[in-house]
């Protein structure tokens, strides 16, 4: 047990870096794998949101009221639950309920629907009339969405799946609290309790950074594609 007491935030003789440089590279992968594929799902997601919406066909419409109550259920869930209802399914899916690979389902499901409504407003708001031009050109509904829908809302798919990724970041914290790795389970076990307050703060302070990589590269690659 460490000395308690502000000085014992910087007692950093008391951190073994070698794990915080591990724990970091896990929660780095675990974002990473997670962004990937949230990204992918997200689009493919807000894109069906979009398509349907307004649809006077029934089936189309019975189709994006089903999307969208999955989408807001799992919206609504807290991630620490949401982590824990998952176990199971996360048993099934990876073989493990413990370890950087037993996140990964729970951090998708968590943010693939945040994501897919951020796709959904992004695709809202593209200029209807550069729409109606390319179809009155002769653009089908693929060319549509891959020459117009998705380049015209770019930058705001980018700057949403920045504010998904720094979601993500938090989310394999409080994973880590549950034995997901990473982070959040160096600052929980190495750290809270064993009662020492540098690994914490030493925890902490990667965490920050890799948030603010994240904001960074994310700002940089929104103002490239921006042609505003």
């Amino acid at each position: 047990m460490g000395e308690q007491g502000l000085s014992s935030y910087f007692q950093f003789n008391n951190v073994n870096w070698p794990n915080v440089w591990n724990a970091a590279w896990e929660t780095l992968w675990m974002t990473v794998l997670s962004v990937v594929i949230v990204a992918i799902l997200g689009i493919l997601l807000g894109l069906l949101l979009y398509q349907t919406d307004g649809s006077k066909n029934i089936a189309v419409k019975i189709l994006n009221w089903i999307v969208g109550f999955f989408v807001n259920v799992f919206r609504s869930i807290p991630f620490i639950i949401l982590i824990v209802l998952l176990l199971p399914v996360t048993q099934v899916i990876v073989g493990a309920i413990t370890g950087a690979k037993a996140a990964i389902p729970s951090l998708v499901v968590s943010a693939a629907p945040f994501y897919a409504r951020l796709v959904q407003i992004a695709f809202n708001d593209v200029d209807s009339g550069v729409i109606e031009a390319a179809y009155s050109m002769g653009a089908s509904s693929w060319q549509v969405v891959w020459k117009v829908l998705i380049p015209e809302s770019l930058p705001a798919l980018v700057s949403g799946i920045t504010v998904t990724a720094i979601s993500l970041i938090g989310y394999t914290a409080m994973a880590g609290a549950i034995g997901a790795g990473g982070l959040g389970q160096l600052a929980y076990t190495d750290g809270f309790q064993s009662y020492n307050n540098a690994i914490t703060l030493a925890a902490t302070v990667v965490i920050v950074i890799i948030v603010f990589a994240f904001q960074y590269l994310g700002d940089l690659v929104t103002k490239k594609v921006d042609k505003r």
